[in-house]
């Protein structure tokens, strides 16, 4: 037997061996049968943990802070809970689960890959028309000074994964944060839904709009995420990407980001969400007043 393994059951053998069962037994015959599989599961993990690092209470209490002062800063403009599991990998683990499952069920492996959503989504960002900006700041701010050399040209179609045609009237939710590492709704410098917005694709499948070439930032450090990320010694940078979900009727809904293949961090992402098929190469534009970089990227979608 390992040392790891006489080490665990040393640590049980510590404390009642009766208790997990006690607790797991207390499940009754009418609860949900989602809950009613996975539950023994967790509760045994979940006090194998407890057991194994000897938790105490100071430190279950310091556990639960940091959840109920996540959940006290979450709302609808930034998702702490959500950005906690993400630098745990937590949401990139589910989100390979999920995808895997699809994949089983008889999912095209042609289909554009997933990626987490983010603490950073908003909804009902604005409908703009194909060729819009989503670059919403004034011209003579200073945000729109550091943004402009960053102007982009992002186009791409939607099809779907089994057949490769085009998927007319799908939606391309689209965000990203500024220049300076911050989204709209972090930053009083930016008007709302600044770098947000939603289109809808032509005959063809296509989408076309104006963004920016986004920038590599730092996850926020003013909440519990950041701390643990400190005191976990970690880097808080995320790669430069932009966040999508793609949806039609008929398929299933894709939440996803693509990230630029220059950039440093696509080997060492803070929320270990970077996949190689997501890596995408900004080009120079020219003749283009409106944008100095281009991207053009396809989304293949699964049927439902």
């Amino acid at each position: 037997m390992s040392t790891s393994k006489m080490a665990g059951k040393a640590a049980k053998s510590k404390y009642d061996p009766q208790f997990t069962d006690q607790v797991i037994a207390a499940t009754g015959p009418k609860a949900h049968p989602r809950l009613a599989q996975i539950m023994p599961s967790l509760l045994r993990h979940l006090h194998d943990f407890a057991r194994e690092v000897d938790l105490t209470v100071a430190e279950w209490a310091a556990g639960v802070d940091l959840i109920n002062e996540a959940g006290l800063m979450s709302d609808s403009k930034r998702n702490e809970t959500g950005l906690l599991c993400d630098i745990l990998g937590l949401e990139s683990l589910v989100d390979e689960i999920t995808s895997k499952l699809l994949l089983s069920a008889g999912a095209e492996s042609t289909a554009t890959p997933s990626a987490v959503l983010g603490p950073f989504y908003r909804e009902n960002a604005p409908v703009l028309p194909n060729g819009s900006s989503i670059v919403l700041a004034a011209r003579d701010s200073a945000w729109y000074r550091e943004a402009e050399p960053l102007l982009a040209h992002i186009s791409g179609r939607v099809v779907s994964a089994s057949s490769g045609k085009p998927i007319a009237n799908a939606v391309v939710d689209v965000w990203l944060a500024g220049p300076n590492g911050m989204y709209e709704q972090q930053d009083t410098s930016q008007p709302d839904m600044n770098l947000r917005g939603r289109f809808r694709t032509d005959a063809d499948g296509k989408y076309v709009l104006y963004a920016l070439r986004p920038t590599a930032y730092p996850i926020p450090l003013d909440g519990p995420a950041g701390r643990v990320l400190q005191l976990l010694d970690r880097h808080p940078y995320r790669p430069a990407h932009v966040h999508f979900i793609v949806g039609a009727e008929g398929f299933r809904a894709l939440t996803t980001q693509v990230f630029d293949r220059e950039d440093p961090y696509v080997k060492d992402d803070s929320v270990f969400a970077t996949k190689d098929e997501l890596l995408v190469d900004f080009k120079k534009r020219d003749g283009d007043d409106r944008a100095h970089w281009s991207l053009v990227y396809d989304f293949a979608l699964c049927e439902t």
